[in-house]
């Protein structure tokens, strides 16, 4: 659960940097707001970046599961014997 609250928080930051960068978008009239600008989205980049890498890092040490419809299929799909092919 903690690891997906860690994610949940990251993706808010994420949202938060993009509310920014517009927010300052709309006032920019000088180049103070342009630098803002840039410096906000580099931060919802990096930001990006280093939520996916977690993602990828708790899904291979087995801390995130997937779930939903494909992981039920494929979970059906290796819990079902095959039966051997006869001629």
């Amino acid at each position: 659960m903690i690891i997906k609250s860690i994610a949940i928080f990251a993706f808010a930051l994420i949202v938060a940097s993009l509310g920014t960068a517009l927010f300052n978008l709309v006032r920019a009239k000088d180049r103070e707001h342009s630098e803002k600008i840039v410096k906000a989205l580099t931060v919802r980049i990096s930001l990006s970046i280093l939520l996916f890498a977690f993602v990828c890092i708790a899904l291979a040490m087995g801390w995130l599961k997937p779930e939903g419809i494909g992981a039920t299929m494929q979970t059906a799909r290796q819990s079902t014997p095959t039966l051997p092919l006869t001629q």
